[in-house]
């Protein structure tokens, strides 16, 4: 082969290469942030139905069944809630019944395919727990953002904040207890939500960007009287959260904030989405780097927003060693680096973004510890 000829085989080859790298790395960054808000996270596997009865519900035997507390199980035009496991009711060895609490949607039965929710509730506040709302726009970066406000006597307001896999009916989880305290909730969409202007990329930025929206809630907040927020964010949320407590133009009015399963290390997490997707091994750093040049999404913004030096306002972190989408690591980093400021507490036996689903009583205790000082 001449040499000219051999050159342009080689070129042709390095570019053919490099086009079949960049298509595999945006093909392994949809799989992990190109995913509609609301659909599930993955990991979790799909259980089977197998019977139903009078407040019971019989499922396919898994780590993720057997797991203690209260979930919604979901499939397609279906959402019912179930309790703990009733080890004393007969069942065979490759099943587990738990209570069954409530059908909110659709019809149970034999047969159906379900996965685990932290999400309990369908609809609003007040179709789904009876509670007075009100809808409201919060004017934003990308256009009006639709939340719900649910009004309390309070000065201090507590901003919602859900994550991926979800929606704004996953914080209405919260929304009895803290009514009961009569503090004022404001539960926002935000960009790429349904209702709220779309992500201009379509993808999700792991709160990089989407803390703007939190900004604008907070200001909006402010403008309807709110003397003070706290933030309560579940994972992509607590990033959004931390962002916004770093660079709001108005984090003074930022009193706290709660974080649940906090995404504190976005490149992990990036890789744990598109290894659960079933994106091969090999394609993961190329799904980092994709992500990275097509989102602009920066680690350091990230370590910036929750360095410990630079906290100015008390945390309270849940978080546990099996959530298996943000790891628990950073947040027991930053509890141990400022015990001054961040109490952690540990959740076990609790995937991602469901530790007040694991055990209620113990997280709302937590929660009503915390919040006395701050509203």
């Amino acid at each position: 082969m001449r040499p000219a000829t051999a050159t342009a085989a080689a070129v042709t080859t390095v570019i053919g290469v490099g086009a079949a790298a960049v298509a595999a790395g945006r093909y392994a960054s949809d799989a992990a942030l190109g995913v509609p808000s609301g659909r599930p996270l993955p990991g979790d596997p799909k259980l089977t139905v197998h019977a139903t009865g009078p407040g019971r519900i019989t499922l396919t035997r898994s780590l993720a069944s057997l797991r203690p507390g209260t979930y919604g199980i979901e499939a397609g035009g279906l959402h019912a809630v179930v309790g703990p496991v009733l080890d004393r009711v007969p069942h065979t060895a490759d099943t587990v019944v738990r209570r069954l609490e409530r059908v909110e949607l659709g019809t149970l039965g034999t047969g159906v395919r379900v996965r685990l929710t932290p999400q309990l509730h369908c609809g609003t506040p007040e179709t789904a727990l009876g509670v007075r709302y009100e809808d409201v726009e919060i004017p934003g970066e990308l256009g009006n953002l639709p939340a719900w406000l649910v009004p309390g006597a309070r000065g201090t307001w507590v901003i919602a904040l859900h994550g991926l896999g979800t929606t704004r009916e996953h914080p209405l989880n919260l929304l009895p207890f803290l009514n009961r305290r009569r503090i004022p909730v404001l539960i926002p969409a935000y960009r790429g939500d349904a209702g709220a202007p779309p992500s201009p990329d379509g993808l999700a930025h792991l709160g990089d960007s989407e803390w703007r929206d939190v900004d604008a809630a907070i200001r909006y907040a402010v403008r309807r009287g709110a003397t003070g927020v706290v933030l309560h964010g579940f994972g992509t949320g607590a990033a959004m959260a931390l962002h916004a407590a770093a660079g709001s133009g108005v984090r003074e009015r930022i009193r706290g904030l709660v974080l649940d399963s906090p995404v504190l290390d976005w490149e992990a997490t990036l890789r744990n989405l598109a290894a659960a997707r079933r994106v091969p091994g090999v394609l993961l750093p190329l799904a980092v780097r994709a992500a990275q040049g097509r989102t602009g999404l920066h680690g350091d913004r990230l370590q910036e927003a929750a360095d410990p030096d630079g906290l100015r306002v008390p945390v309270l972190l849940f978080h546990g060693p099996d959530d298996t989408i943000a790891p628990w690591e950073p947040s027991r980093r930053l509890a141990e680096l400022r015990p001054d400021l961040v109490t952690l507490t540990p959740v076990r036996q609790a995937p991602h973004a469901a530790m007040w689903n694991a055990d209620p009583v113990r997280y709302e205790e937590a929660l009503r510890r915390f919040l006395t000082p701050l509203v």
